[in-house]
């Protein structure tokens, strides 16, 4: 049987992980072809930005909450029996205080935040924090295991586990679809195109997505070890300002976050809001410093990523453009990682779908 030629675009972690699950699945030549792959930093590619980590603010009932569902099953077997994708549990609090409802972060938050969300039948050693252990100004505060995921290490595995599976990977940047479905210097035509361009779906040819806007990211790492993984309903510094703070996996520093703020491009680092991420940080999670100031933070690096949100949530969908079949998994926004098998899932269900009965697209 000759296989079908499938190009995915896009190397973020929802192209690799539609590509690896395809892969194994019988009956695919599959190509992914992309402007940015793992090893690079441009604020445009969100992936490598993440924290990333699991703390699910998909709503009850779902189809957010489904993949994120799938995905813990994913994640906790990687971290319990594939220590070498950079992936590790965590205990992980949430702290929550009155005066932050209704703000950005918040709603963003709404049901990480609920007091009794959806994950907590599913995530280990889920609690409530006593009251008498919080810290002044929080209200309430839940805690359970979570995992953290180095991006650097996590990014590469999945290329390296496609390519174990003969997928072939390509530098590319398509200004329309159909160039992709042509695949000239890919070594196409293909059968199908998987759009997951992310944000760039917005400007991509054929696509043009205009309910994707960014929501810009900025983060601090520093080579400072936190106990645990901590975040908060939001800040006194802003709407659109956020804080947590989480340790990766085998050296890969602590991430301190951070912002929200939707609608902003902007890719260069602001030093004012870098200052007042580590502040906020060392306040909520004294360890980081020993209850020091932040000169005594040891930064690697600073970084801003530009998350895609769409308006509606992930788009993951077959559709007929042209004489192209495309399925689409794009528009996470910050849930890229922690709904990415899921989504990822229903992706390849699609792809087999769409090559199967085509006519009824």
């Amino acid at each position: 049987m000759t296989k079908k030629r499938i190009v995915v675009i896009g190397a973020g972690v929802a192209g690799l992980t539609t590509a690896l699950l395809l892969s194994e699945r019988s009956g695919y030549r599959i190509t992914v072809a992309a402007k940015h792959m793992p090893g690079d930093y441009d604020a445009e590619y969100a992936s490598p930005w993440a924290g990333a980590n699991y703390m699910p603010v998909s709503i009850r009932g779902s189809m957010a909450a489904e993949w994120d569902k799938k995905t813990w099953a994913w994640l906790l077997d990687l971290a319990m029996n594939r220590p070498e994708s950079g992936v590790h549990l965590q205990e992980c609090e949430i702290y929550s205080r009155a005066k932050d409802n209704g703000s950005a972060t918040a709603d963003w938050f709404s049901e990480l935040l609920a007091p009794n969300p959806w994950f907590k039948d599913i995530v280990p050693n889920f609690r409530d924090i006593t009251q008498d252990t919080l810290i002044a100004g929080v209200e309430s505060a839940k805690s359970f295991t979570s995992v953290c995921i180095n991006t650097a290490i996590y990014l590469p595995w999945l290329v390296s586990q496609c390519l174990k599976n003969s997928v072939t990977f390509r530098r590319a940047n398509f200004k329309h679809i159909l160039e992709a479905s042509k695949g000239i210097q890919l070594g196409g035509p293909f059968d199908l195109v998987v759009n997951c361009t992310g944000l760039m779906a917005s400007q991509l040819g054929g696509v043009e997505d205009k309910s994707l806007v960014p929501a810009r990211g900025q983060i601090v790492v520093v080579s400072n070890n936190a106990s645990k993984m901590i975040s908060i309903s939001g800040t006194d510094d802003g709407d659109d300002e956020a804080c947590y703070v989480m340790t990766r996996a085998a050296g890969g520093g602590t991430v301190l976050g951070g912002s929200y703020q939707k609608g902003n491009w902007d890719p260069q680092v602001d030093p004012n809001l870098a200052v007042r991420i580590m502040k906020r940080a060392v306040e909520l999670c004294p360890d980081l410093t020993g209850g020091k100031g932040i000169e005594h933070l040891d930064v690697i690096r600073h970084g801003v990523g530009l998350r895609p949100v769409r308006e509606g949530g992930t788009r993951v969908e077959k559709e007929r453009i042209g004489d192209t079949l495309v399925v689409h998994n794009y528009g996470a926004g910050g849930a890229g990682y922690q709904s990415s098998f899921g989504c990822a899932q229903t992706a390849v269900d699609l792809i087999e779908e769409a090559l199967g009965t085509g006519a009824k697209l």
